[in-house]
């Protein structure tokens, strides 16, 4: 795990809840696609078996098929944003010291700053930066 990967568990929240809303807002406009009336092609259910065109009732296609290509798109980068939120949280969680764990937790999960997390683990300023760079790849 490196600083940079790191750093990006904040914005990746952040852009958790914006996926989010943006997928909830096309399921609404889903929901509100006009119905129109399209035809079926399809066959007879006796021999001879002849064409049948029967009309029924859909949502609007093209419409219809731009919502779904961007929930789609949408439901794919959830995942991928899910998927690099718990690599963050499974690296952190697996550090051995209580100490460098809660370092980590309050500097990248919770984005307090060095000073903060000195004062709230009883550590000098100075020290913070070694623990954190004893744990991560350059």
């Amino acid at each position: 795990m490196d600083k940079k990967t790191l750093k990006q568990y904040r914005a990746l929240i952040h852009e958790q809840e914006l996926n989010d809303r943006a997928i909830d807002k096309l399921y609404d406009r889903l929901a509100n696609v006009p119905v129109v009336a399209g035809k079926v092609v399809g066959s007879s259910c006796d021999f001879p078996y002849t064409e049948v065109r029967t009309t029924v009732q859909m949502d609007e296609p093209v419409e219809s098929e731009e919502i779904n290509r961007r929930l789609k798109i949408r439901e794919d980068r959830k995942e991928k944003i899910r998927a690099a939120v718990l690599e963050i949280e499974e690296f952190i969680a697996a550090i051995p010291d209580s100490a460098a764990r809660q370092i980590f937790e309050m500097s990248y999960l919770e984005g307090k700053r060095q000073r903060e997390i000195a004062e709230a683990i009883g550590y000098s300023r100075g020290r913070i930066p070694q623990i954190i760079n004893q744990f991560l790849k350059d």
